[in-house]
């Protein structure tokens, strides 16, 4: 599945185009907020739009996290921002309809990818134009993925040989595997800026230009 950036998450943030991350999963919500609409137990979702909600559920369940209740000692969700669409209630409830089909957080029709679990900068720099462009991409991106992420920069990307260091780049490897380091945390550690040292991809133009 494609891999997404939190910035690319965030960027879907209204009722109209929500998405959410949660436990490493992307998920498009906007065809289940149309067919709720008005529902009020979508606000605790709409709160949350383009951001990540791991913390509502339990990593090794994948299910909402539950608490005991002190009352009736009973297993009960826990909802600190609210019930929220498909939680059931927590007492029976007439208007309740308990046979709903899979919640919407174990729904895969509204999986849309992966998130990150570690992005970093790189410097494209095409040799032919001198043109420099900073791209966030995924760690777990293969160069042929990043060079998608490219292509609006250069549509003809594809007529180019990438290499590092010198080094002829494999499309088919991530950024790691073709030893291109990832220095972030040592840079960090240091306390130097990472936007000076972000690693440069070079682009050499091949003949056989592609098309646009």
């Amino acid at each position: 599945m494609k891999f997404f950036t939190p910035t690319e998450v965030s960027a879907h943030n209204t009722a109209a185009d929500l998405w959410v991350s949660f436990l490493g999963k992307v998920c498009d919500l906007t065809p289940l907020m149309e067919q709720h609409k008005g529902d009020d137990l979508l606000l605790p979702i709409m709160q949350c739009a383009g951001k990540d909600i791991s913390y509502w559920f339990d990593p090794e369940t994948k299910d909402v996290l539950t608490y005991v209740d002190p009352l009736t000692h009973c297993d009960r969700y826990f909802t600190p921002a609210g019930r929220f669409l498909h939680v059931p209630p927590a007492g029976p409830r007439s208007d309740w309809a308990s046979v709903i089909g899979p919640p919407w957080w174990k729904d895969r029709r509204y999986e849309v990818g992966l998130l990150s679990a570690k992005t970093r900068w790189i410097r494209v720099i095409n040799l032919l134009t001198s043109q420099e462009q900073r791209l966030q991409v995924c760690s777990e991106e293969t160069l042929a993925e990043i060079l998608q992420r490219y292509l609006p920069y250069n549509s003809h990307a594809g007529s180019y040989t990438w290499k590092h260091g010198g080094e002829r780049l494999d499309m088919s490897l991530t950024l790691s595997e073709n030893n291109v380091p990832d220095e972030d945390q040592e840079l960090q550690e240091l306390r130097l800026d990472q936007d000076l040292y972000t690693p440069a991809i070079h682009l050499h133009f091949n003949d056989d230009l592609t098309e646009g």
